[in-house]
């Protein structure tokens, strides 16, 4: 697999497919992982660090596998391939920000990636598109035991997974959930919702994961605490309080419907017709719009668009996709002006919207 088309691709946690998808984008499981015969990432030397990535691709491309993986060097990439390979989500901002050998392995569908040398030696990661942690899990556990058998993992019989970060010691299992609450948002419930979050332990953070700030009304849901809890039980502790995030936003949605309909209407229809003819734009301002379009779609409000639709265009108006859709480097400014060009092709009205119509 090479970069080259893959931003007319759509990713795995893109596909709007799936359980529960109006509201949740992706489901995701991180496993954390260290090698056994070398110190930590930070306390890695550069030969550490290159032989650690040497060891991994030659063990898991030895024999041929059901799942091809494509090896990716991260620190041959420049700039713009870095950042748009964290727009995918298939490498974390600290990969690509960070120096030395590294290395990411995807699979054909971005649905698995595995990160060399990030703040573990390796970052096993599973997407599935929707509410579906049991597939995520099933699929993730699968991948780990092939690494696990061509590798030795840092492991202690009481500890358990043995990582650089104190709180992934256990089972260096991140279980989280991409969701969508606009409807929350705009009834100013969002903030009561993340207290009770934190009250179990759990811990809330943006599109991006760790230090983001929300895009779009999108936010990820996670397991906080790895130490003296199994697999099941993280992803249980999760799982069983997406449904209820899930029945708050509908609720939401249907006070903005019953309630609040013609100030509902005026929102999307706007958003929709700012994306349709704005003369530039920012990659904030679409997202936050975007998010609109999408509850528009998902209430019936607009019917001449499709959820994967406007998913892709989540991704490909920003910064490095635009880019590499342009085939060419732009600045801020310039951007701004391609980023309204691009969804002014994408949005062309065919009889218009039922929005629109009310």
């Amino acid at each position: 697999m090479t970069l080259e088309g893959m931003e007319g691709r759509c990713g795995e946690w893109l596909r709007g497919s799936g359980p529960e998808s109006d509201i949740v984008m992706s489901s995701r499981i991180r496993l954390a992982r260290n090698l056994a015969d070398y110190p930590f990432i930070r306390r890695c030397t550069d030969i550490d660090r290159a032989n650690i990535e040497s060891t991994v691709r030659e063990r898991l491309n030895k024999e041929p596998r059901d799942h091809v993986l494509s090896f990716i060097n991260v620190a041959e990439l420049d700039e713009l391939n870095r950042q748009f390979l964290v727009e995918r989500q298939l490498i974390s901002r600290e990969h690509a920000s960070s120096d030395g050998a590294r290395a990411v392995a995807i699979d054909e569908e971005e649905g698995m990636s595995l990160m060399v040398n990030e703040e573990d030696h390796l970052r096993i990661q599973v997407m599935k598109s929707g509410l579906d942690l049991a597939g995520a899990w099933d699929h993730i556990n699968r991948i780990d035991d092939f690494v696990e058998s061509r590798v030795t993992y840092a492991y202690h019989p009481n500890l358990g997974y043995l990582t650089a970060c104190p709180t992934n010691v256990g089972t260096g299992m991140r279980v989280s959930v991409l969701v969508h609450l606009p409807a929350l948002v705009i009834t100013q419930q969002i903030e009561k919702v993340f207290r009770s979050l934190q009250k179990i332990n759990l811990v809330v953070r943006g599109l991006y994961g760790e230090g983001t700030q929300a895009m779009g009304d999108f936010y990820q849901v996670s397991n906080q605490i790895t130490l003296g809890k199994t697999e099941q039980e993280l992803i249980d502790q999760v799982g069983d309080i997406i449904p209820v995030v899930i029945q708050y936003e509908r609720k939401a949605r249907d006070f903005l419907i019953n309630e609040k309909q013609n100030d509902l209407f005026d929102q999307v229809s706007r958003a929709y017709g700012t994306l349709q003819n704005a003369q530039q734009i920012s990659s904030e301002e679409t997202m936050f719009l975007l998010s609109r379009v999408r509850m528009g779609i998902n209430l019936g409000l607009i019917g001449d668009l499709e959820i994967p639709d406007v998913n892709q265009l989540f991704i490909r108006t920003q910064p490095a996709h635009l880019q590499k859709l342009s085939r060419t480097e732009l600045n801020t400014d310039q951007r701004n002006v391609e980023r309204a060009n691009y969804l002014h092709r994408q949005l062309k009205l065919d009889g218009g919207s039922d929005a629109e119509k009310n």
